[in-house]
């Protein structure tokens, strides 16, 4: 016989499938009701329509590793014979189970993975080897001990506060490696330079065709929604590799026609804009949808649900397992603009290339509520693009929709400013 704690605990888990299934699908009638959508994002859609409505199964033939973060080495979990599977949630449904577990005041991210794993525990639980939670995020670090009490292994990633010294790029290094070690006794599988090789191989494919992608971003005639850029990567979350690989192949070959041919996606006027801050995830794609919904097209972003997620690939000189996890720690770390660091001028850096290189007149810096260090650090990034003459709108939110009419708002008037600043040239 169930107890009352199991029977409200059964409750709370369909209330909130059902609930996923509502916010899903109302996501994918917003993504697809843009007319003259790329045929090839069908893939992309069917395949967020059937986890949202059948659910999310994890593999049952390898073991799973979860990861709260884009620092943990995808390949090296490849190569231990395991699937990686990002943790990250996007959806309000499970916000609000987070919500009985985290602060009121903390990031929508945090306490939606907290009500997501905590929902499905039972289904996950032996399924999931350890949730891998790198030191990026102190709010993700305390989330762990909550895990851990729910039954989840949980694998603490220790990473440097900077990048810029020779003695953190050493200590990322060093971790990079202890992880190695201890991601075969996790699997009970041996990480071989071949192994990890032909996985490094692998996820260069995948580097490759998103920068191939990104690149068509950059056309003057507009051939691809940023909304879907944003859905192709919260796939690759998900997906299995190769899939992934043949869908985005496919996209690529069609927008690739339509550049030939001349084909905009939306009108060629449409303001440039470039969004960074609090990473995007399916379902919570409202910013972006705003912003093409109000006339806008994302051309670019710096958020690592996107272009930090898959830019990079990993370079070394022997393959031996040494220099390939020294290589893979470099890959992870070099690059990194994430507002954890300190300092983070490389972020203002990048942030300028993207601008110039996509031609973008507009930023919207999008920072979750409770996020402190996107918030913190918009000041500066606010006054770089003001230096080069881009304007930039700051908006702070949530997973909920009861924003919306004053992003909405506030979006359409940045919209209009921007047009209004082009007629005065």
């Amino acid at each position: 016989m169930q107890s009352d704690a199991d029977k409200r605990f059964a409750r709370m888990q369909k209330a909130t499938a059902l609930h996923l299934a509502m916010e899903g699908e109302e996501t994918l009638q917003h993504l697809t009701e843009f007319s003259d959508n790329p045929k090839a994002m069908d893939y992309f859609y069917d395949l967020f329509r059937n986890l949202y409505k059948n659910g999310h199964k994890l593999p049952t033939d390898k073991k799973v590793i979860g990861t709260m973060c884009l620092q943990v080495p995808d390949e090296l979990i490849y190569a231990a014979g395991a699937v990686p599977m990002r943790m990250c949630s996007g959806a309000y449904a499970y916000e609000q189970v987070g919500a009985e577990f985290m602060p009121a005041k903390s990031c929508p991210v945090v306490k939606a993975t907290t009500g997501m794993l905590h929902v499905n525990q039972a289904l996950w639980g032996e399924a999931v080897a350890s949730v891998v939670l790198p030191t990026t995020c102190d709010q993700k670090k305390k989330c762990g001990e909550m895990l851990k009490e729910m039954g989840y292994p949980v694998y603490i990633l220790e990473m440097p506060s900077s990048k810029d010294s020779e003695g953190a790029r050493f200590y990322w290094q060093e971790s990079i490696k202890k992880f190695t070690l201890d991601l075969q006794k996790i699997t009970g599988n041996k990480i071989t330079s071949g192994k990890l090789q032909t996985v490094i191989a692998d996820m260069a494919e995948c580097s490759r065709l998103f920068r191939k992608l990104n690149d068509l971003r950059k056309s003057k005639t507009p051939l691809i929604f940023g909304k879907d850029i944003f859905l192709v990567t919260s796939a690759y979350f998900i997906d299995e590799m190769a899939s992934w690989r043949q869908a985005v192949r496919q996209l690529i070959e069609e927008l690739e026609v339509w550049r030939q041919n001349d084909i905009a996606i939306t009108n060629r006027q449409a303001p440039r804009m470039l969004l960074t801050g609090s990473p995007p995830i399916f379902p919570n794609l409202k910013v972006p949808i705003l912003v093409e919904q109000a006339g806008g097209i994302i051309v670019a972003d710096e958020v690592c649900s996107s272009n930090r997620l898959l830019h990079d690939a990993v370079a070394y000189d022997e393959a031996n397992l040494n220099d390939m996890a020294a290589a893979l720690a470099d890959r992870y770390l070099k690059p990194c603009t994430c507002p954890c660091l300190t300092p983070n001028t490389d972020r203002n850096r990048k942030l300028a290339e993207l601008v110039k290189s996509h031609a973008v007149e507009g930023v919207i810096y999008q920072a979750f509520s409770g996020c402190l260090p996107y918030e913190m650090e918009q000041k500066q990034i606010s006054n770089t693009l003001s230096k080069a003459g881009v304007p930039m709108l700051y908006l702070e939110t949530d997973y909920s929709s009861e924003d919306l009419g004053q992003l909405s708002t506030r979006v359409e008037a940045f919209i209009e400013s921007i047009k209004a600043r082009r007629r005065k040239k």
